[in-house]
């Protein structure tokens, strides 16, 4: 299987040891290298996870693909997100 192309070999290999997952690593690295993305910089600006619905918090993980998600209640679907 081939890994997508990584703009930052150096930077996916750290976050990587770091105990991150290829996506995510990936998505930095590439961020990284590209002079038009911060990705340090703070993101959109929605609302906390405390602000959001039970049933809001449960369709975005079903989007993300959460497993477990259906027995989970609002603080435990809140550290589910954070942790994806």
């Amino acid at each position: 299987m081939s890994r997508p192309s990584i703009k930052d070999e150096k930077l996916y290999d750290d976050l990587r040891d770091d105990g991150m997952s290829k996506e995510k690593a990936a998505r930095i690295a590439n961020a990284k290298a590209n002079d038009d993305m911060h990705p340090s910089e703070k993101g959109g600006k929605a609302p906390p996870y405390e602000e959001w619905t039970k049933d809001d918090l449960y369709a975005r993980a079903q989007e993300i693909g959460i497993e477990g998600r259906s027995n989970m209640n609002k603080d435990e679907l809140i550290e589910a997100l954070r942790s994806h």
